[in-house]
């Protein structure tokens, strides 16, 4: 008898999610909450929000959950896990004392100075005046970065230019409070150069699994141009870590900030999500998450070849030491088809044309912000509305499949970057 899993959330990450566990030879069934028009198609959706932790709760304890998986950052933060674990329900995802690594940045900093983990240098500050002081320590006249110190779905991060810029984002997130509570204090951190690394790694809290690390497009446009976004594609596995240098970033950043978390009685469980810079001089976490990164996922679980329900369940029950480490192969590129107007504000409800262009099996198309409508017309129902997926054994015939099926899909107001993986195809 296999055993029943709950996937929170319904957007890109969790249809991923989803779908992986489907392929688990322990795994009998899986339902989620809320899902979207898209993981209708392969699982059972309850219209439970992600904010309703209680409901979430009765709804894993009234249809006899072995195993939840958390994919939004919010309710964990909130602290889903916590009452999870008091109903005697086993979760990957940590305690929302464990989450400050994602949910607050000056958290995050401070479990990265104890652990001697080689990051940015900032300040955080709660006052303008401090701010601007930072900012003329930190950039002088040229380029910093400005970020809210809580959650702010991937958008309240600015690399400032000059300090002009720099003092116009500190005035918008801590006196204009743009980001709302999530501004009320703010990080000041030193610019860092090079290109930028996702490693996703599952954790007991004592033992760590990173998965093939990935590359995610922040900005909305092309050449890394127009403002941030939650991410707008990616791909994996990248010349930029090869074997020799991922076994660096687990020994100098993710076994101590997982060692300094348990010493602190918080252990990490779940999904340790590090965001790095590669830098001339290694290395540096540019950020933390708790949870499954959007849309890397989307990307690195096609590729896994190892069974994500075992190692999840794993991760839950504290023994992660005792399955094989995960190993993957190939190639993926993930283009994300986005509404127009996104980041900023976008319509919704448009008809989506062409959802069977990606019926190849070297593709694969998970949903994100898509919903059916009245008439049962899958129609888009949030910002990023799709993330289409190529596979390959190269970056290049994964890239080619992936913007082939991307060409087939059409809806009113439709974007979409040109440009993912293009630097490694």
């Amino acid at each position: 008898m296999g055993i029943r899993v709950l996937v929170i959330g319904g957007g890109g990450r969790e249809h991923a999610i989803v779908w992986k566990l489907r392929q688990s030879e322990i795994v009998d069934s899986v339902i989620c909450s809320p899902g979207n028009a898209g993981i209708e198609g392969i699982a059972d959706c309850f219209p439970v929000p992600v904010s309703d932790l209680e409901g979430l709760v009765e709804l894993a304890r009234s249809e006899r959950i072995d195993l939840v998986v958390v994919g939004p950052e919010d309710p964990l933060a909130a602290g889903i896990a916590d009452l999870l674990t008091d109903a005697g329900i086993p979760v990957a995802g940590p305690s929302a004392a464990a989450a400050r690594i994602e949910a607050s940045k000056s958290f995050a900093k401070e479990i990265m100075i104890a652990a001697a983990v080689p990051t940015a240098r900032s300040i955080t500050v709660t006052k303008r005046d401090a701010g601007i002081d930072a900012i003329r320590e930190f950039g002088g006249d040229g380029p910093v970065v400005i970020k809210v110190d809580g959650l702010a779905a991937g958008k309240g991060v600015v690399v400032a230019a000059n300090a002009a810029e720099a003092i116009g984002a500190l005035d918008a997130f801590l006196v204009d409070r743009t980001m709302g509570l999530a501004g009320s204090s703010v990080v000041i951190e030193e610019f860092l150069e090079g290109p930028e690394v996702s490693v996703l790694a599952l954790t007991d809290g004592t033992t760590i699994y990173p998965l093939t690390p990935s590359c995610d497009y922040k900005r909305a446009l092309d050449e890394d141009k127009g403002p941030n976004t939650g991410g707008m594609g990616a791909y994996t596995p990248t010349r930029l870590v090869d074997d020799a240098m991922l076994q660096r970033i687990q020994t100098t950043i993710l076994q101590p900030v997982i060692d300094e978390m348990a010493r602190r009685d918080t252990p990490m469980r779940g999904v340790l999500y590090a965001g790095l810079i590669m830098t001339t001089d290694g290395p540096q976490v540019l950020e933390f998450n708790a949870r499954f990164g959007d849309p890397e996922t989307q990307v690195v679980l096609p590729t896994l070849e190892s069974d994500l329900g075992i190692l999840l369940e794993a991760v839950a029950k504290g023994s992660l030491a005792h399955v094989p480490a995960p190993v993957a192969s190939g190639a993926a590129v993930g283009v994300i088809l986005a509404s127009g107007g996104y980041p900023s504000s976008y319509g919704k409800g448009m008809p989506i044309a062409g959802l069977d262009a990606a019926a190849d099996e070297d593709m694969i198309l998970f949903h994100a912000g898509t919903a059916k409508n009245n008439d049962g017309v899958v129609v888009t129902n949030g910002g990023r509305v799709l993330t289409v997926v190529g596979l390959g054994e190269t970056i290049a015939a994964a890239r080619e499949r992936a913007y082939t099926a991307a060409n087939g899909i059409t809806f009113d107001g439709l974007q979409r970057r040109e440009d993912i993986a293009l630097r490694e195809a």
